[in-house]
């Protein structure tokens, strides 16, 4: 099967390997869509492990099954991550923090033609898509898990200012997902295209990122690997407020220690997403509740690729770029 094996941002190459084989409890998915996020252009995050065949946001149909739960021909979402939800990070509700979670993934990963499922990804990850969900809609499901993770702890709610720096895939959704709560809603970005797709997703306020000002936010999500946002985001914080670091920037931020302490400002973090987050994803997705149809701005085949990793890492005007392998 062919997959698209990742050296570098400028270094993506098609590769020939066997189809994997399934084992007891597992399942072979064909993919239909895979997603490229934004983390995967993270160059200074991916060099530690390459080369390796990146890819977690898969929607597909099952052609092999050794698993009760499954059958073949069933459309399925497969999250690459599952918590074990015996350790002590699972039963305290903090499943991101498992370390079965931060340690699977399937195989070989979702730029590939087909997938091998592990069991126990099988067992607490894998979502039969309803039939008003297409394969396309199906890799944003983890995109908005994550946002509704984030939102959940840093606790978004109805009266709350939040301002969303940077209108990325993830602050467009991080928008629509802050107003269905009830939030007023300000967005920033440098880029005019990614201003018009914040209002368009419902923000109340759009504002160049360069001409910020006074605001005070009760809830800061910042969106985007930019040092700048980081201290923006200290700038606008309210009293007892909540940074929440989304996105994060490729060197160590300093904090305002003596601010942070007389305010009682909380600076915290969000990785990936629990079930439960996946869950209430897919049935926003397919209720309705979330349009992610317009945030879906390119369809490509795998072998252009690197076109597909160009206009993410450029950042102009695009926003989701999903592969057809």
């Amino acid at each position: 099967m062919i997959v698209a094996k990742y050296y570098n941002n400028n270094d993506i190459r098609l590769e020939d390997i066997p189809k994997p084989k399934i084992g007891s409890g597992e399942i072979l998915v064909k993919v239909a869509s895979s997603g490229i996020c934004g983390t995967d252009v993270m160059e200074w995050y991916r060099l530690k492990k390459a080369p390796r065949i990146l890819g977690h946001e898969i929607s597909g149909t099952i052609v092999e099954s050794n698993s009760e739960k499954y059958k073949p021909g069933e459309r399925v979402f497969v999250s690459h991550h599952v918590p074990c939800n015996n350790c002590k990070y699972c039963l305290s509700g903090n499943h991101t923090a498992c370390e079965t979670l931060h340690k699977g993934n399937y195989d070989p990963g979702g730029y590939s033609e087909f997938v091998r499922v592990p069991k126990e990804n099988v067992d607490n990850g894998v979502y039969v898509l309803p039939e008003n969900v297409s394969f396309d809609e199906g890799t944003m499901i983890e995109p908005l898990a994550c946002v509704v993770r984030g939102q959940r702890i840093i606790g978004v709610e109805k009266g709350h200012t939040v301002l969303i720096l940077g209108s990325g895939v993830s602050g467009l959704l991080n928008i629509r997902w802050a107003k269905l709560k009830g939030a007023k809603v300000i967005a920033t970005d440098i880029d005019k295209y990614r201003l018009e797709k914040a209002k368009e997703s419902g923000a109340d306020e759009v504002i160049h990122s360069g001409k910020v000002g006074n605001i005070k936010a009760d809830r800061i999500i910042i969106c985007t690997g930019a040092y700048k946002a980081v201290e923006q985001a200290f700038n606008c914080i309210d009293k007892k407020g909540v940074i929440l670091l989304f996105a994060i920037p490729n060197k160590n931020i300093e904090i305002p220690t003596e601010s942070i302490w007389r305010n009682e400002i909380t600076i915290t973090s969000s990785y990936g997403a629990a079930p439960e987050d996946l869950e209430e994803s897919l049935e926003a997705i397919s209720g309705g509740k979330v349009n992610i149809k317009s945030l879906i701005t390119h369809i490509l085949p795998l072998k252009k690729i690197q076109e597909g990793f160009k206009l993410v890492s450029e950042a102009k005007e695009s926003l989701k770029v999903v592969l057809k392998p």
